[in-house]
């Protein structure tokens, strides 16, 4: 089953060396994480024994019920939208919160990040295609209020910005949304030299070779490397 396992993971790396290449990128800049939503712990161990460290997942819940014992060879970010009342379990669970989308909450990361003695490297969401289903800043001043105001929170360290491509949107679209987070990145390290911006997560299954050409730095895989989710 291991071979399963090896063999996706072996295609993707092959794939995301291929966009490296084409965008005239360095493959060392480039991060694959195995989003393991819906996915057993077993499959989980499986592609980790196959070298693996970085997972995502996007629920407190299941977080909870597939890592309450912590393995030392993985790290574990949480990528979905996170509730204010699921902040305590989930800073003492995972290694990153990856989709911090508003000052509140990045104060309620930095207090239970600050009782239990850690420091959470997170990462800021944005919704550059301004879809309403989706978590994540959508208006410049609010984000760059939020800059302002960020670098002062005890217990929370800035690592990058997050966004999720278009729903079905074609290559012009996802190009677009790419693009438009990779140059608002920049304008934030010219506004916020003291902030760390190196991670820029995009590109997923279905176009994380269109995000590697377009900047990302942190691709987030799970079809491609676990097959279809489990409901």
């Amino acid at each position: 089953m291991n071979d399963h396992y090896q063999h996706n993971l072996e295609t993707i790396s092959e794939l995301i060396e291929s966009a490296a290449k084409r965008s005239e990128r360095n493959i060392r800049d480039i991060t694959l994480m195995a989003v393991s939503k819906t996915h057993p712990i077993e499959s989980i161990l499986k592609l980790a024994d196959c070298g693996q460290t970085l997972f995502g997942e996007n629920r407190v819940q299941e977080i909870e019920r597939k890592f309450s014992k912590k393995f030392q060879h993985i790290k574990l970010h949480m990528i979905g939208h996170l509730q204010s009342n699921k902040v305590k379990k989930a800073v003492a669970l995972v290694d990153a919160i990856d989709s911090v989308d508003s000052l509140a909450l990045a104060r309620r990361i930095g207090q239970e990040s600050v009782r239990i003695g850690k420091i959470m490297p997170i990462l800021i969401e944005y919704n550059t295609s301004n879809e309403s289903s989706k978590a994540g800043f959508n208006n410049e001043l609010e984000y760059f209020s939020f800059l302002d105001q960020v670098g002062s929170i005890e217990g929370v360290r800035v690592g990058g910005l997050m966004t999720v491509g278009p729903l079905g949107g074609d290559e012009n679209a996802l190009r677009k949304a790419f693009s438009y987070l990779r140059e608002l990145r920049e304008r934030s390290r010219t506004a916020h030299p003291e902030l760390d911006f190196n991670i820029l997560s995009m590109g997923m299954s279905q176009d994380f070779s269109i995000a590697i050409e377009e900047g990302s730095t942190l691709v987030r895989i799970g079809t491609a490397l676990f097959g279809a989710r489990n409901q």
